[in-house]
């Protein structure tokens, strides 16, 4: 396929694999880029000197593009896009923060750049401070999301309505059929996590990955709205944080109760009582532990099925 996107990223086919923390390590980016995707290396979870060995390792396991995120809240940010730019890395999505900081900066470097938005306002603002691209993400989606609580076949035709830019559509998509979906909807690429977060090469606990797949139908819900929104999956952490959410507990408190390191504690090291577990809704659909090439593979050929059923019916 040949669109915005493709073109874009120099990329045969518009699937982008997430940047999430604790399972978007080099090996899962290099492998999905191989595939003809869009690989992406999740900085979020790594200090600086950690980056560094994933990119460096990732240029040699790949000859193929692929891009890294940088949520910008997470202190240090300066550093890490100092590696980034250092070693050449061509696309980097942004998230987590204010676009304006650094859009300037990687765009006189000559690196495309993507921001992830949950909602109109900031999508409008990504594409004044000059992004490329937007990845919209709606309610579905695991990790941190939208205080809007917008879900994807909402939020996708209201950003491509607003803006210019191309549109990757994120969350709520693990199968050929969502991201038909997505296109039809006005999106030119999708995003896709928790589908890459069960790939064999993916850098998450075994332990996780098995609790993703025996996962089922109202397993995951938005805790922390009170801080910082994000999905879980449930354990003995999610419930803690649901009662004392139920009980009224502030920013402060929910605070203390996360504590430091809890999505490490669970996502890789796998601790799945205790850790925080960061999944989206599309977990309940997932049943295997793939190769990243086959999961990209069978998305694309659902994806032209899905097409040609539609075209026939």
């Amino acid at each position: 396929m040949k669109n915005r996107i493709t073109s874009l990223f120099g990329i045969q086919y518009p699937i982008i694999q997430a940047g999430m923390v604790w399972c978007s390590g080099w090996k899962l980016a290099s492998a999905v880029s191989n595939a003809g995707g869009l690989g992406v290396i999740g900085a979020g979870s790594m200090y600086p000197e950690v980056l560094l060995e994933h990119i460096q390792k990732c240029k040699k396991a790949t000859s193929k593009p692929f891009a890294v995120n940088v949520p910008l809240l997470y202190p240090g940010v300066e550093h890490v896009l100092d590696i980034i730019v250092a070693e050449g890395v061509k696309i980097v999505f942004t998230s987590a923060g204010n676009p304006s900081s650094w859009t300037g900066f990687l765009k006189e470097k000559g690196i495309i750049v993507v921001h992830v938005i949950a909602n109109t306002k900031f999508a409008l603002k990504a594409e004044a401070c000059g992004v490329d691209a937007i990845v919209a993400e709606g309610f579905e989606a695991g990790g941190h999301n939208g205080r809007e609580e917008t879900t994807t076949i909402c939020l996708i035709p209201m950003i491509k309505a607003a803006v210019k830019i191309p549109v990757i559509a994120a969350g709520g998509i693990g199968s050929g059929s969502a991201m038909l979906a997505a296109f039809a909807l006005g999106a030119e690429g999708v995003q896709v996590g928790s589908a890459f977060a069960v790939a064999e090469e993916s850098s998450a606990h075994p332990n996780f990955k098995h609790k993703i797949v025996e996962s089922v139908e109202g397993d995951t819900k938005l805790r922390m709205k009170k801080l910082v929104p994000v999905r879980l999956l449930k354990n003995e952490f999610a419930d803690a944080i649901a009662t004392a959410e139920a009980e009224g507990a502030n920013a402060e408190e929910l605070k203390q109760l996360l504590g430091r390191a809890r999505a490490k504690l669970g996502m890789f090291e796998g601790n799945m009582a205790e850790g925080e577990l960061e999944i989206g809704q599309v977990s309940a659909m997932l049943r295997d532990i793939k190769p990243a090439a086959v999961i990209l593979k069978e998305m694309w050929e659902g994806f032209l099925l899905a097409r040609t059923r539609i075209l026939n019916s």
